[in-house]
């Protein structure tokens, strides 16, 4: 087995993956991934495997993450967050005219339990990553980085209407991805 070293090192690429659809600039992702890299070289007794050594260095670049965006933040690009704002949403993910689903949602059994499952965790990732990188982007900052609403708006320079907006786009699409690639198939124990 790799030390621990070799382990954080081994993530690196993962990390800088994150960074990058976050920050949208390689400067800024390369620092936060070196400093939050650093950070777990310098105290690696504060590892103590509790998680996964991946699940703590991401808790780790999520808080230089949240600081390079506040550092940075009127120069994040906002080219791509808007791509599909003029979009409307019951065009493409299966609603009526009414508002509800044209077929309703699939039988998730007991979610509770199976979020307990590292396979789940994988799907939820890949999920994640087949989003548009704008709503991938708003996802993470709300749901992975825990920053507000009012701090993606500050940051981006969203209405919350928009922001709300792609932020069901990207629930719907996971849900539905979700559905496609881990509840709508036959578990096996």
């Amino acid at each position: 087995m790799p030390n621990f070293d070799q382990q954080v090192a081994d993530l690196r690429d993962y990390l800088l993956k994150f960074a990058r659809l976050q920050l949208r600039n390689e400067a800024w992702a390369e620092d936060a991934v070196s400093e939050a890299v650093l950070a777990a070289l310098a105290k690696p007794q504060s590892f103590g495997s509790r998680s996964q050594l991946k699940t703590w260095l991401v808790g780790i670049l999520k808080h230089k993450v949240v600081d390079a965006l506040r550092l940075h933040g009127r120069e994040v690009s906002q080219s791509d967050v808007t791509e599909d704002a003029d979009v409307n949403p019951l065009d493409y993910l299966g609603f009526q005219t009414d508002g509800h689903f044209a077929e309703p949602p699939a039988d998730w059994g007991n979610p509770e339990q199976q979020v307990s499952s590292r396979q789940f965790f994988e799907v939820l990732e890949a999920c994640t990553n087949q989003l548009p990188k704008s709503q991938g982007r708003l996802f993470l900052m709300r749901e992975w980085l825990e920053l507000s609403s009012d701090e993606i708006c500050k940051e981006l320079g969203l209405t919350p209407t928009n922001l709300y907006v792609q932020l069901h786009r990207a629930r719907l699409r996971l849900r539905e991805c979700l559905e496609l690639n881990w509840y709508g198939k036959t578990l096996q124990p």
